[in-house]
């Protein structure tokens, strides 16, 4: 369940799932580069700096650092970077069938991209659905929007993972298989260029983060477990 990619000391590095989009800008810079200075003028100038400025762009969209998951068993940490805008109990009727407590967080089109698993646990159920393509911060957008599932069995009860797509972010990423066993913090996946992922965990947990509050994945609490486990 160790995954030393959690704690590298890459301070740059680029998210798996795009570097194929980022290999293509790359290359495309390149050439650019190369073309303004075979061919100098204000054209071949003008494009070097607008695909300099798309390739810094998709640097600081697909970044992927390094993150410090806290070693307390208890934590549950968040699977995404942004703010809090949702902490409610209600019925998880996908996954963990009953009673359940729900944290969202909407990802800026700044924040990291790449989700983490929220706890350690073992990949039990994954679905991808469908849907439109709504603000993230609607709240109609967590029903009506494509989304992926990712649920895990923990010693603590089962944990779900819901990315949720947005006006811009069109692609959902999940990068772990069914029966595969993750470490807290270990990477999810990414969903491109923002948008928000759910977390709902038994009804028992504690919040340990307010609306609006500013989270990190794989870093920032967000609940915890009783100490009794009920």
């Amino acid at each position: 369940m160790t995954d030393p990619s959690i704690e590298d000391g890459v301070r740059f590095p680029i998210a798996r799932a795009a570097r194929t989009e980022f290999a293509f800008a790359t290359t495309l810079f390149f050439a650019a580069l190369i073309y303004a200075a075979v061919q100098p003028g204000a054209f071949a100038n003008t494009l070097a700096v607008v695909l300099g400025l798309v390739w810094l762009g998709l640097a600081i969209f697909f970044r992927d650092p390094g993150r410090h998951s806290p070693a307390d068993p208890l934590l549950v940490i968040s699977a995404a970077d942004g703010q809090v805008v949702e902490i409610v109990r209600l019925n998880e009727p996908v996954y963990l069938e009953g009673p359940a407590l729900k944290i969202g967080v909407f990802m800026q089109v700044s924040d990291v991209h790449v989700n983490r698993a929220p706890t350690a646990g073992t990949v039990e159920f994954k679905q991808h659905v469908p849907g439109q393509f709504l603000q993230a911060f609607r709240p109609e957008a967590a029903m009506s929007n494509e989304h992926h599932f990712t649920g895990l069995g923990t010693a603590h009860g089962r944990v779900l993972v819901k990315q949720i797509s947005g006006i811009m972010a069109r692609r959902i990423v999940c990068t772990v298989a069914e029966g595969q066993q993750v470490a807290k913090g270990e990477r999810l996946g990414m969903i491109k260029f923002g948008s928000r992922v759910d977390v709902f965990m038994p009804p028992q947990f504690e919040p340990q983060v307010e609306i609006g509050d500013r989270v990190r994945a794989g870093e920032t609490p967000i609940a915890r477990i009783p100490s009794d486990g009920c």
